[in-house]
């Protein structure tokens, strides 16, 4: 049932408050858990439920995306008639290379969905990280009778909403209907919220989104599915597992903290589904004589002389003699320097710590260094 679906992986959205984060790569190449990236989940789930041809919409500072991507073997993707196809954006007058929305994204699609033999399209965006196999999603869509079903999942009732994040949740009905949207509420009953993740028939997605579009209206949800709830039949399907939610420099801090956790990890990356990656081939983490470390995600390549304690250390990493690091996060090729601490702490690729120095932040206010620089 799930080989009648294609997958489309669309931008995240503009998140502000990712920082310096953002500042040379979209949010899909983010990198996560030691050795991800953020689009590693969409991929993965898609290839998991079955689906074999998938398009990913590209937007602005994609370079290390397309070469994380590559050909889509990682994926299982680079077969000769189906696979992986990038989409990068197209620059018109009125679209200087950047979408104004999840609508103006999936146009730009066109051409690849139309030219797709499945007549369903799985929708995912990647601003959410759960492992799911869509083929329930897909049985319960069919079979309700649906003509778009959205995933989400609950949360508490005094959840925090972000007000620089497109936050959108439903009001359901007794059988799942959708029958209200809100976006970024302040205050709100609804615990419903939204994974941003969607399947409906191609020819029905492609009528709405022009439809939006030469109305001059770009948000998928704000526009398309709310302007058209009692029209069409808008179910929800729920996901009950773990999800971490990209809002900002201080949730993506949580969510790598949170696979720390055993729990997490293990219902992430070592259930059924697996979640695959770019392999990249590297020695082994050394641990020297003095390297103190607990609680950690240590990737391949890294040297350790100092102490590490609950934080997550990507590629090629070193931690100099007596060098301390707390909860904190280091990208790949990053070097600490003897005597440094480090506390609360997001480290972008080839960051220098020199001798000494001290960057002690926040919990809800982690310091965010950017890409190449020495403090």
């Amino acid at each position: 049932m799930i080989r009648e679906a294609f997958g489309l992986i669309y931008p995240g959205d503009e998140i502000p408050s990712l920082r310096e984060l953002i500042d040379e790569r979209t949010v899909a190449a983010l990198p996560i858990a030691g050795k991800y990236r953020v689009i590693d989940f969409p991929l993965s789930n898609l290839h998991n439920s079955g689906i074999r041809s998938v398009g990913v919409v590209v937007s602005r500072k994609y370079n290390s995306l397309m070469d994380h991507l590559g050909s889509g073997r990682s994926w299982d993707l680079s077969g000769k008639n189906e696979g992986l196809f990038i989409l990068p954006p197209y620059s018109l007058r009125e679209n200087p290379g950047f979408y104004r929305g999840g609508v103006e994204s999936i146009r730009s699609a066109f051409d690849y969905m139309r030219k797709t033999r499945q007549d369903y399209c799985v929708l995912a965006g990647v601003t959410s990280i759960y492992n799911l196999d869509y083929s329930d999603m897909m049985r319960f869509h069919i079979e309700s009778g649906a003509d778009i079903t959205v995933l989400y999942h609950t949360v508490e009732m005094d959840h925090h909403v972000d007000e620089q994040y497109h936050e959108v949740f439903f009001g359901l009905s007794e059988e799942g209907r959708v029958r209200s949207i809100e976006i970024n509420p302040m205050n709100t009953a609804l615990t419903a919220r939204s994974l941003k993740s969607y399947i409906i028939r191609k020819d029905l997605l492609i009528r709405l989104v022009e439809e939006c579009y030469a109305r001059g209206e770009y948000e998928f949800s704000e526009h398309l599915l709310r302007n058209n709830i009692d029209h069409l039949k808008i179910m929800s399907f729920e996901h009950p597992g773990y999800v971490g939610m990209l809002k900002s420099a201080h949730s993506y801090f949580e969510i790598n903290m949170s696979l720390l956790d055993p729990t997490v990890w293990e219902e992430l990356f070592q259930s059924r589904n697996r979640i695959f990656t770019k392999v990249k081939d590297s020695v082994p983490a050394k641990y020297r004589q003095s390297a103190d470390v607990e609680r950690a995600l240590v990737a391949n390549g890294c040297i350790i002389d100092g102490q590490v304690e609950n934080s997550v250390l990507f590629r090629d990493v070193h931690i100099g003699k007596g060098a301390s690091v707390k909860n904190s996060i280091i990208f790949a090729g990053a070097a600490i320097s003897e005597g440094a601490q480090l506390e609360y702490v997001v480290l972008d690729k080839n960051v220098t710590v020199r001798h000494a120095s001290r960057l002690i932040g926040n919990k809800n206010y982690p310091i965010v260094v950017g890409k190449g620089r020495r403090v």
